[in-house]
């Protein structure tokens, strides 16, 4: 299902989808003609029926009619976000993209306001970290307001995602070939774009992912290690300029192949967030060739790709070592990541 970026006055207000928008929120329909040169992001089927919606606003004011009120700060308002839940990982992608939103316009905080009843949208939100602050009485009910800090540490994965905590564990550089790495990092693309907040590349682009490989050393892999995603040239010239830095995640958990008590359980781990395809999976569990699955967080593709070369020349890593997975200092990871305009506060050290 495709994520599109359109104007409201391209939207179908009267798509069932808003039905129930228009039940909690009195004013919905005018509110939503008003906004008719305004962009929201869309998830619409093959039919062009609306599955998702989901309106961001930068805010810059005092918020008075709250209880109690907040005071004035940079903020990304989650405006308006409904998804038709239908064993789809829609909700996780809307929130990558508020995510990328934050962290492209700096903001340290999000928000968002919401009836107590969507109880699955709270745990949602909840899940990756936001809280309650406060209320917010209106004519249509009582809403919580659910905000997430970027100043603040939970000490858990995915609770402070997208940042990365140091601490936690180890640093290792990963390296993928282009093709996996289209397909696992559709926005890690290499080429110079301007347009990555925007652009949802295809139904990869989630915040966690499921990747398998035969490569020494992952075995090593535990919860809360750092890994910088490193491209292998792509064949277009020398891997000294080709190969390149495009982003950071952190482990989540690794497991061998051989843990996985049948086929069934090996494919319900590995297909909701794995690149692989269905028939691939069943390959890799018959061969047991890639033996060592991980999980992990996608948190941040950098802004500026970093080369094998200026890695090697500016950053001291060993030209000679093994660059499919080798270990990385914290220091390195940092110098890296900064010559890459990853925005400062995704590390936390």
């Amino acid at each position: 299902m495709e994520l599109k970026l359109k104007n409201f006055k391209d939207i179908n207000l009267n798509d069932p989808f808003f039905d129930s928008l228009k039940q909690d929120y009195s004013e919905f329909s005018d509110w939503f003609i008003r906004k008719s040169d305004d962009s929201a992001y869309v998830f619409e089927d093959s039919a062009g029926n609306i599955n998702g919606f989901l309106y961001l606003k930068l805010e810059n004011e005092p918020i008075p009619n709250t209880t109690p009120p907040i005071p004035a700060s940079p903020r990304l308002k989650v405006g308006t976000m409904k998804i038709n839940a239908h064993g789809t990982k829609l909700g996780e992608r809307f929130l990558k993209k508020i995510f990328d939103h934050a962290l492209h316009y700096s903001v340290p905080e999000i928000y968002v306001t919401v009836f107590a009843k969507h109880e699955s949208l709270i745990y949602l939100y909840e899940k990756y970290g936001f809280v309650k602050i406060a209320t917010k009485a209106t004519n249509n009910g009582t809403e919580l307001v659910l905000s997430k800090h970027f100043s603040s540490v939970n000490n858990h994965i995915v609770r402070d995602y997208p940042r990365i905590d140091l601490k936690r564990g180890n640093v290792y550089l990963l390296s993928l070939w282009p093709e996996w790495h289209t397909r696992l990092l559709p926005d890690s693309i290499l080429k110079t774009e301007t347009s990555d907040i925007i652009e949802d590349i295809s139904h990869t682009n989630s915040i966690h992912k499921v990747y398998l490989t035969n490569m020494r050393g992952t075995e090593r892999l535990q919860a809360g290690d750092t890994l910088l995603i490193y491209r292998t040239s792509d064949g277009q010239g020398p891997a000294h300029y080709r190969s390149v830095a495009t982003s950071v995640g952190v482990v989540e958990e690794y497991r061998n192949i051989n843990s996985f008590a049948s086929l069934q359980e090996f494919m319900e781990y590995c297909k909701p967030y794995s690149v692989f395809s269905e028939k691939e999976l069943s390959t890799f569990w018959a061969r047991k060739n890639y033996p060592h699955v991980f999980r992990f967080t996608y948190n941040a593709a950098l802004k500026r790709r970093v080369t094998r070369g200026a890695m090697i020349e500016n950053f001291g890593l060993d030209p000679n070592a093994y660059w499919g997975f080798m270990p990385l200092s914290k220091q390195q990871l940092k110098a890296i990541t900064q010559a890459g305009l990853l925005n400062e506060s995704i590390i936390i050290d």
